[in-house]
């Protein structure tokens, strides 16, 4: 049975300086654990097929596609603010790309799929663990609406990777609008090669702003497209108590995806200084930071983009900054209009940000869920709120700002039930809450167990819906659940 993926490769076309060229590393016997169905017929793949042994050789990247022109991308990056001037993808081979049934050109990728010159003495394989954290975050995130690179397939390999312990080795497909970052950019800036930097310049616009092809200044309006679509990224995580952990500049995507779950997690208690990642021991990536960091990365952005501005030096720097400057407005509006949305509000008036930092902040004071608040706050609007009082330690201080509350959603002509399901529609019930998460993975690791992983999955699908069934699983950990630390797992 032939498995057939039409590839279009761009990419690939590009100069031989944007990449190396290298096969996957052939694994020993793999396994499919889950193939994205619906993902599988939105790129035009048939997924009875990829469910076959020969289509797990294909996942695991046993066997090379016809088609595929199998590529390492190169691409620098500032790692926690240290600048390296070469990255690459180490663990990571882009197979190629397709156009899926919308139009819309997709990277097929596989990560842990072996080695490349970019592995810088490792092994480029990837564990279980973490291609199953990746698979349930960055599905879940698809689920709550949030732009995020997706999960095709999880294969098994066969093999054992030896990180501290030896553990078994996964390979992930992976989807995305495409996998260009700011590190792409800056491995061609810190060579001085201005030719690239047009040429990928002209290629990110050609794929993933082609509004701007005749524009007046496609560079100036490139940039500013970027500031934007991480402006609103960022406001989105923050909406979902998302921390990414890793906001590296090669980690941060041009196309305005979420991309790189690596010690990612989910808030359970709301605490805008949260940091998870085991390696972030500054609080770099913390939480409530995240913005400041996204205006950080794209401030590097347009330094790489400095000479395709103007020749001229202070110009090129005052035009960068003027764009650079609309990241905190549009930042700030999107946030804010996601926050209202939360709280149940229809309309803007002044003191709305005001009374929903008075609930942000008894929130952080009185270690309430993020995730809970918020939903069943829709259901205080028709009752005394008993779900959303019991989120915190002193339940006095949510009847305090529930009172304020309550009379400002009086200047609205919606109904409490109207109210309700519009709260309903984007406070998730259901998030990748980490102690589930972890309890997936180490089923799989030490049992060779993927029911949980399944469920989990599939519970995650919908997170705004109440599922009775499942109801647990929006549970907060109890004090002996509580993850700590996420790993990076590579």
């Amino acid at each position: 049975m032939t498995v057939h993926f039409p590839f279009q490769n761009s990419y690939s076309a590009l100069p031989d300086s944007f990449f190396a060229r290298v096969a996957p590393t052939p694994v020993s016997a793999p396994r499919l654990i889950k193939l994205n169905r619906p993902l599988a017929v939105q790129l035009g793949l048939d997924p009875d097929v990829l469910e076959t042994p020969e289509g797990a050789e294909i996942l695991a990247g046993k066997t090379v596609p016809d088609g595929a022109d199998p590529i390492a991308m190169a691409y620098a990056g500032h790692q926690f603010g240290h600048f390296v001037p070469q990255l690459g993808d180490g663990r990571a081979i882009l197979l190629g790309e397709v156009i899926d049934r919308d139009g819309l050109r997709r990277d097929i990728q596989l990560k842990g799929s072996g080695p490349t010159p970019f592995s810088r003495r490792g092994d480029g394989r990837a564990a279980l663990g973490p291609v199953l954290r990746e698979y349930i975050v960055s599905e879940a995130m698809y689920a709550l609406g949030i732009p995020t690179t997706r999960s095709l397939a999880a294969v098994i390999t066969g093999e054992h990777v030896i990180r501290e312990t030896a553990l078994p080795g996964a390979v992930l497909t992976r989807v995305a609008s495409s996998h260009i970052r700011v590190g792409t950019f800056q491995f061609f800036a810190v060579r001085r090669d201005t030719d690239a930097i047009r040429r990928l310049a002209d290629h990110v616009i050609t794929r993933h702003y082609p509004d701007l092809l005749h524009a007046e200044r496609p560079y100036h309006a490139l940039l500013a497209g970027i500031v934007a679509r991480q402006a609103e990224l960022i406001a989105r995580w923050l909406l979902v108590g998302f921390i990414h952990g890793v906001m590296n500049t090669d980690n941060s995507s041009i196309s305005g995806e979420t991309i790189d779950y690596g010690p990612c997690a989910f808030m359970d208690a709301y605490n805008p200084s949260q940091v998870f990642s085991s390696i972030d021991e500054m609080g770099r990536y913390a939480y409530a930071n995240q913005p400041r960091i996204a205006l950080w990365n794209l401030t590097r952005l347009a330094e790489c983009l400095l000479p395709l501005f103007s020749d001229e030096q202070e110009k090129a720097v005052a035009e960068a900054q003027d764009i650079l400057g609309a990241f905190s407005e549009t930042f700030s509006a999107a946030y804010q209009a996601g926050l209202r949305k939360k709280v149940g509000l229809f309309t803007e008036r002044d003191g709305d940000a005001a009374l929903i930092q008075d609930l942000l902040d008894a929130m952080a004071k009185n270690q309430a869920d993020f995730t809970l608040t918020f939903r069943k706050l829709g259901d205080a609007v028709g009752d005394n709120g008993a779900d959303a009082r019991a989120q915190f330690m002193d339940p006095a201080a949510f009847d305090e700002w529930a009172k304020r509350w309550r009379e400002r959603t009086t200047l609205e002509p919606q109904t409490a039930s109207e109210r309700q399901s519009a709260m309903n529609a984007v406070n998730p019930i259901f998030i990748p809450r980490n102690h589930r998460v972890e309890a997936v993975i180490q089923a799989a690791v030490n049992d060779d167990n993927y029911a949980a992983f399944e469920e989990l999955v599939k519970v995650l699908a919908k997170p705004f819906d109440e599922q009775p069934d499942y109801a647990a699983y929006a549970d907060p950990p109890l004090p002996d659940q509580r993850v700590l630390q996420t790993f990076c797992g590579t």
